[in-house]
């Protein structure tokens, strides 16, 4: 946002602040300032020649970080910002528009707002014999160094209202518009060719200015062609109105057009500023445009609105600040910020919020106390720690135990990644998602990924197949978010893990490992044969992990089609469903006193056999005597059949276990496992 320091001056006099000390001010008290800069010349005429015609020295522009102005939709015009400068330096605002003429609802123009929440107020007014010239070069020059283009008297006087209150307006060919103004949502599939020469198609969720037929502009945003003004145009009408912001933002953004109008219209514009507009636009055309006469002004004020007024308690704000306030200096700092003030008694006051700061700026006594925060200077705030006790965080389990695993994880070799919430229709396919199970996204960021992720595999997929291609082997894994819809299409959100070890050359042994891991992350499961697979998992190894009987998650390869190349084992785990059920820890043992023995058996079983089975086998035949059973590795043999190798540990809590009882043991064991129909490997 540009300001020019002669504008300015003009507004504020008695300003002898130069502009370098006044871009500073301004920086720490209002809006960030990013530079001064000579405005240069322009097309046809140089800073010379402005100079002369307006008898005065060329001009310097202070240039302002629009995001510092996104809460102040009143600091878009010069008069904004010379309210705040004159604020700041002590002194007084001259406004330049003069005694409003007596407005009237009804007239020769006929102004229809068909639903007050699409406007808040609609103000024309006709003006005749006009006639279309350049403008004079003093009003070039302002229009120029402001980055706006000059383009003609009547729509220069439009733009120059624009810079200097702040206020949008537009300017139509009378005789192309007619007698009548209709403010309302476009229909299904109206369409209008603007300003810009580009034709746009509109729908309900736009609003739309139109004459008796046909939309003739897009409401805060952009004019149509048909009406707009041409260099035969004698007679034109003038348009302020106040559009609700929200509406105009997401028009704005889903036409992809975005003008100097939609900017400050989005911000919330004030809807006092109507009428002010039309009377400062006709004095200038008078000035402009000799012989030109304009007819009563005709407002239609739908929806009214009384600015707030707040409480404010001194020693409260002084406490907020952390600065002691004398009642002097409050009163003194809004009346130059233009409050209406009401003193209650000697520490408290009833503040009324001037209109052009009542547009969601300030409306809550937090906000009084920021306005007195700025104006004495943070400067003069001293550092102090506040003198009250802390009330310590409650505990967040959820988030300990996301902690928890994200550091078991990463001690593991883990890496973590961070994915996008959305996924694409590809994305849905892949992973055999239908479109009405998936929660849509009203605006996505890209025009693809168009629904929220129902699960995080998407991603970790794409982690994948991007690493692969640099790393022959590597983990990583992801803690978030994936959205269901229920039956009625209400949403559900729930926390899941997904974990993955990828190897380009490998023989399965990284889904061993990854069951080590889930019994890490979920101490006490068990992992069971998975009944159906689906797109995602490989069908000779994949299993559901499961906590007291309950599922909680997926253990599997990834299915190989969706691998460029090497192999991956995925754990997925809803970790609120773990959460909720009760802790499988351990109950602390002390260790033990007395030594332990161990023997290993490596079992022949068919390929198919699950090792779970196996283990379930030897602690039935083991007893009570069987301190741990250790998997230790798998060997593939000859006629679809593995050798599956255990380590038996054997003890007691009281004594030393004999020779006669561990063999004892050791031939129970064996004797049971070849009743069950196994052989025994020497």
């Amino acid at each position: 946002m540009k300001f020019s320091y002669t504008w300015l001056r003009e507004l504020v006099p008695g300003l002898k602040m130069d502009v370098t000390t006044l871009a500073q001010q301004i920086t720490m008290k209002t809006a960030e300032c990013e530079g001064v800069h000579d405005p240069g010349a322009f097309p046809g005429a140089s800073v010379a020649a402005v100079a002369r015609a307006e008898n005065s020295e060329p001009d310097s522009i202070i240039e302002i970080d629009n995001k510092s102005l996104t809460n102040r939709p009143d600091l878009w015009g010069h008069l904004g910002m010379a309210r705040e400068v004159a604020a700041i330096a002590g002194l007084s605002v001259v406004d330049p528009v003069g005694e409003l003429p007596a407005a009237a609802s009804k007239g020769d123009l006929s102004i229809t707002i068909e639903d007050a929440s699409l406007c808040a107020r609609f103000s024309g007014q006709r003006v005749e014999n006009v006639t279309v010239a350049s403008s004079p070069l003093w009003m070039q020059y302002r229009l120029n160094s402001l980055g706006v283009n000059p383009i003609n008297n009547l729509v220069d006087v439009t733009n120059y209202v624009l810079c200097e209150l702040g206020q949008p307006m537009h300017a139509y060919d009378a005789d192309l518009l007619g007698d009548t103004i209709v403010v309302r949502a476009a229909r299904k599939d109206e369409s209008i060719l603007a300003l810009n020469g580009e034709k746009y198609g509109l729908g309900p969720e736009d609003i739309v200015i139109a004459d008796a037929h046909k939309p003739v502009g897009i409401a805060g945003i952009i004019g149509g062609n048909d009406t707009a003004i041409r260099p035969t145009t004698k007679r034109i009408v003038l348009e302020a109105a106040s559009f609700p912001a929200a509406q105009v933002r997401k028009s704005s953004s889903r036409l992809k057009l975005r003008t100097d109008a939609s900017m400050r219209f989005e911000k919330g514009q004030d809807p006092e500023n109507t009428v002010r507009a039309l009377a400062r636009a006709v004095e200038l055309l008078k000035q402009i445009s000799p012989g030109s006469q304009a007819g009563p002004p005709i407002d239609v004020y739908a929806r009214k609105s009384t600015p707030p007024r707040i409480q404010l308690d001194i020693d409260w704000a002084a406490r907020k600040l952390g600065r002691k306030l004398s009642t002097e200096e409050v009163i003194n700092i809004f009346k130059s910020l233009v409050f209406g003030i009401e003193q209650l008694d000697p520490r408290k006051l009833l503040l009324t919020v001037p209109s052009w700061r009542a547009t969601k700026d300030i409306s809550i006594p937090e906000d009084l106390v920021e306005e007195i925060g700025r104006m004495v200077g943070y400067a003069s705030i001293v550092p102090q720690a506040p003198a009250v006790l802390a009330t310590p965080t409650p505990r967040n389990l959820e988030h300990e135990h996301h902690r928890a695993i994200r550091a078991a994880l990463a001690g593991q070799g883990f890496t973590e990644v961070s994915n996008y919430s959305f996924i694409s229709d590809a994305d849905a396919a892949m992973f055999d998602y239908s479109p009405d199970k998936l929660q849509q996204v009203a605006n996505p960021i890209i025009a693809e990924q168009k629904y929220l992720r129902p699960t995080l595999l998407p991603g970790i997929r794409r982690n994948l197949a991007d690493n692969s291609r640099y790393f022959a082997d590597f983990r990583l894994f992801e803690i978030g978010t994936a959205y269901g819809k229920r039956a009625d299409g209400a949403p559900v959100e729930r926390t899941h893990l997904a974990a993955a070890i990828y190897g380009r050359e490998t023989n399965g042994a990284n889904l061993l490992e990854m069951k080590r891991v889930a019994q890490y992350v979920a101490p006490g499961c068990t992992v069971v044969p998975a009944k159906s697979q689906g797109k995602t998992m490989h069908p000779e190894r994949s299993a559901h992990v499961e906590v007291g009987g309950q599922r909680i998650g997926n253990l599997y390869e990834l299915y190989p089609a969706l691998l460029d190349r090497g192999r991956a084992a995925i754990l997925y785990i809803d970790l609120d469903a773990l959460r909720a059920l009760p802790s499988q820890r351990q109950a602390y043992r002390p260790l033990r006193r007395f030594p332990t023995s161990s023997f290993d058996l490596s079992i022949v079983a068919s390929a198919h056999t699950l090792v779970a089975d196996l283990e379930s086998k030897l602690r039935e035949l083991a007893g009570a005597g069987l301190v741990s059973l250790q998997f230790l590795l798998i060997f593939p043999l000859p006629g679809d059949k593995k050798s599956v190798s255990f380590r038996l540990t054997l003890g007691a809590d009281d004594r030393t276990l004999t020779a006669e009882e561990v063999t004892g043991t050791r031939e129970r064991v064996v004797e049971g496992i070849k009743a069950a129909g196994y052989e025994l490997r020497e």
